[in-house]
């Protein structure tokens, strides 16, 4: 079928806000407009299989992690009792917490790349809000019906069926969020003793609490605050218009091609009436989670879902229209009319290639470090209390406490030998046995002869402990360096 051609093209607009249905008493005395729920229509396609992968691969990793072993210990866990953290093979101490902070500088510039690519993918397909909010979407459809029979049923008077839908759906709700809650827990003390604990009934006060806590914020972020979280309280839709511009690839309505809006007959040339492709369905909108029309232009309660995008291409394909009335495409893609190749050659500009460049960057630091960490950590606390002591025989003795972080997981053996004074000895026993992924503690007290400590009167002489294992004959040694004072 021949489309008409217009010469008018109308932009992408870049930000609108939306704020729903609201009468002028309502705004009155409100900081913001008071909202209709939206009741979400469900719709398939290709953006709504993904998402499904999405909610079905995060979920696996979230739930699945906390039962995996390693080393005889649960694979991933934050013990905050004992400060370390078990990641796999990996045991991380609080002084390795640089490799943290570099995690989290991946994962910012990671959200810069890809929202620069294609606007918000994070809120659309794996931010935790959203995949939560289409489980309990689900279990709602399951327990009320689709979109009309929910609207019917809320608008009913009470009966019992209205009362056993309900009740199904809480009851679906509570046991999804207890179980979410269980298993965040489950990150930070042992998952299969917490299940012991509450199968006995015996769960810690703390470990009570945070499992109701947290199953409380999935209960009520994603069965009742739903859109509410995206719109009001995430500020990402505020910082998106920082991250992206003209090329970043966003979900759009083709005016030109859409507008003037209208229904038809199916066999009806719509340019014969004057028509463009858009019937005025409203089907976009029915299956928007937040509940905007993508038609009015880009806005920032848009969390890029690409449900509308599966809705328009039904209708299109029953229509016999092309698809793509709503599409990926960025701004300067729509204006100038952009192929698809296009318009994905001018993605990749210089601010995409500089967010790419800094997360290989911080990558390789991460990688790099980790690869590089020797197992084992030295911290030296001279003795405060007595800086230096003179003996009878006039020999100088500084006292000294080692602490030595072991992060394999089985027990080592450690010599202690120092170096930096001529003629200075150790007095204590040189080993130090230390727990798998444990601290030991050593006294380490060192001497001076009398004469070798007259040419160092009143100084405070640089010294250097080295430690190192003794199963073996590398050399895996740390230095720290500390003072051996000799008073006047």
């Amino acid at each position: 079928m021949k489309k008409s051609s217009r010469s008018r093209i109308i932009p992408i607009q870049p930000v609108a806000m939306q704020t729903g249905t609201a009468t002028p008493a309502d705004d009155a005395f409100s900081l913001h407009p008071k909202q209709d729920k939206i009741y979400s229509r469900a719709v398939g396609g290709l953006f709504a299989r993904l998402r499904w992968v999405m909610v079905w691969v995060t979920q696996l990793v979230f739930y699945g992690i906390p039962w995996l072993q390693w080393n005889d210990r649960q694979a991933v866990l934050f013990d905050l009792a004992n400060i370390r953290f078990f990641i796999f093979g990996l045991v991380l101490h609080p002084q390795d917490l640089i490799f943290l902070a570099l995690l989290l500088v991946l994962a910012a510039l990671a959200l810069f790349f890809f929202t620069a690519v294609a606007g918000r993918l994070w809120c659309g397909y794996a931010c935790p809000q959203t995949v939560y909010t289409a489980i309990f979407l689900w279990l709602e459809r399951i327990t009320e019906g689709n979109r009309l029979a929910r609207m019917r049923l809320d608008a009913a008077r009470w009966s019992t069926e209205k009362v056993a839908r309900k009740g199904a759906k809480q009851l679906l709700w509570i046991s999804a969020s207890l179980f979410t809650g269980f298993t965040f827990v489950g990150y930070f003390t042992p998952i299969r003793d917490l299940a012991a604990g509450l199968l006995a009934l015996s769960l810690s006060p703390w470990e009570g609490f945070w499992v109701l806590f947290y199953g409380l914020a999935t209960y009520g972020n994603a069965g009742y605050l739903r859109e509410q979280i995206c719109m009001q309280m995430c500020p990402y839709a505020r910082i998106q218009s920082a991250l992206t511009d003209m090329n970043t690839m966003v979900i759009a309505y083709d005016t030109q091609r859409g507008e003037n809006r209208g229904s038809r007959a199916r066999s009806a040339d719509p340019t014969a009436l004057g028509l463009g492709d858009c019937i005025d369905c409203t089907l976009c909108v029915q299956v928007c989670p937040t509940g905007i029309d993508i038609r009015d232009g880009l806005q920032n309660e848009c969390i890029a879902c690409a449900a509308c995008i599966d809705a328009c291409d039904q209708v299109m394909v029953k229509m016999n229209y092309p698809r793509g009335l709503i599409r990926y495409s960025s701004a300067t893609g729509m204006q100038e009319r952009l192929s698809a190749r296009q318009m994905i050659r001018q993605v990749w500009r210089p601010r995409v290639w500089m967010y790419g460049a800094l997360m290989l960057l911080v990558a390789s630091l991460l990688i790099v470090g980790l690869s590089a960490r020797k197992g084992v950590a030295v911290d030296v606390i001279k003795d405060r209390g007595a800086l230096a002591r003179e003996q009878g025989n006039g020999d100088i003795e500084n006292i000294y406490l080692l602490k030595v972080m072991n992060a394999a997981e089985h027990a080592r053996t450690y010599r202690v030998s120092v170096q930096g004074l001529p003629g200075m000895t150790l007095v204590t026993p040189a080993a130090l046995d230390v727990p798998a992924t444990g601290i030991g503690s050593l006294t380490v007290r060192l001497a001076l002869g009398a004469q070798a400590a007259q040419a160092y009167r009143g100084q405070a002489i640089p010294i250097t402990f080295k430690v190192q294992r003794a199963d073996t004959d590398r050399e895996v040694a740390i230095e720290e360096k500390s003072t051996f004072v000799i008073p006047r």
